[in-house]
């Protein structure tokens, strides 16, 4: 048996998510439908997370099992991409070890919030529209207060089940690239939902509306009806999937 990784972009507008469901549009569903027609037999795949409705990936990774391998996988790529709706492309497939899990082999991922400063009719999926004042310099400082702590149960999904609701955040902040305002995280994980709801809670603070000592405050709680809103999906982007060496 043969394991392989295959690296993916995608806009997930016209999806319910990655993950295959009853009755739902996914992006694990057409991938799997894809190969199932180039390999020519049934082909499972494991993402390497669980991005919600309308959240895009600019790099995601799954991985897949094959009896025989793959002799030419730029041209298994160039079928694939044949296959796949327009919203959904192949950029890699690659053979790693037969232990290497997309999932859980994963070290960190990276995700970017798009938040449109000024209306633009070609970013209605792909940025949140957001229009008045908000103190850039306050949402940083307060970004970095995630620093110094690892549950984040204030900005998880109620009921999900998840061994641990902590995280290590290494990475946390805000920047501005033309009309858009950026909001760059890493960490080694996340929950669901976390994202987003820390997006929505630090725009409270850049709005005025909570000062530093109270977004900490809102972590220290660990109670999620006193964070803010979660920001919409389409803003959201999955950037970037780090894996260990030796999986490869």
């Amino acid at each position: 048996m043969h394991r392989y990784f295959i690296k993916l972009a995608y806009k997930g507008t016209a999806y319910h998510g990655w993950q295959k469901q009853d009755n739902a549009h996914s992006i694990q569903q057409e991938l799997e439908n894809a190969l199932q027609a180039l390999l020519g037999s049934t082909t499972e795949t494991l993402g390497c997370g669980r991005t919600d409705a309308g959240v895009h990936a600019r790099e995601f990774y799954a991985h897949f099992d094959t009896e025989t391998r793959i002799a030419d996988d730029k041209f298994i790529v160039y079928k694939l991409n044949k296959i796949l709706p327009k919203d959904i492309s192949a950029a890699s497939v690659f053979e790693v070890k037969a232990s290497a899990n997309a999932r859980f082999d994963a070290i960190s991922r990276t995700y970017q919030y798009y938040i449109s400063r000024k209306k633009n009719p070609f970013e209605i999926d792909t940025a949140y529209y957001l229009y008045g004042v908000l103190d850039i310099g306050k949402m940083n400082r307060a970004a970095k207060l995630l620093f110094n702590h690892v549950d984040f149960t204030s900005f998880s999904k109620s009921n999900t089940q998840v061994f641990t609701n902590n995280c290590t955040i290494l990475k946390a902040e805000w920047y501005q690239k033309d009309a858009l305002l950026i909001f760059e995280i890493k960490a080694n994980r996340f929950l669901r939902n976390m994202v987003r709801a820390i997006v929505g809670t630090l725009l409270q603070v850049g709005k005025g509306e909570l000062s530093e000592e109270e977004f900490e405050t809102i972590i220290l709680s660990k109670n999620r009806q006193l964070a803010g809103f979660s920001v919409p999906a389409e803003g959201l982007f999955l950037t970037q999937v780090e894996y260990p060496d030796h999986i490869f």
